[in-house]
């Protein structure tokens, strides 16, 4: 299936990657603890999250849905948006086009 898009990738990867990090515990996603997240500089933590970024859109063209941390991503290909929820609340929206 995967994520359709037409707007440039790195834009939509860099998007994404802010938003997850806004995700509480996001760095599990690495099987990392607390303190090891924490003792990373932040250009480190960005580029985490560029790659978990990467990573989640292409798993999203396979399941709608995946968790990370304490939240979730969805692919809304109606709206042709990535939606990035932290429990009940939606934290941000990625558009793709």
């Amino acid at each position: 299936m995967g994520v359709k898009y037409n707007r440039e990738y790195r834009d939509i990867v860099r998007d994404l990657g802010h938003a997850i990090g806004q995700i509480d515990n996001c760095y599990e996603a690495f099987e990392m603890e607390r303190a090891d997240w924490d003792a990373l500089d932040r250009e480190e933590q960005i580029e985490f999250m560029r790659t978990l970024a990467d990573d989640i859109f292409y798993g999203l063209g396979t399941e709608p849905s995946i968790e990370v941390g304490e939240g979730k991503v969805q692919y809304d290909p109606s709206n042709h948006i990535i939606k990035v929820w932290t429990e009940s609340q939606i934290v941000h929206l990625v558009k793709l086009i």
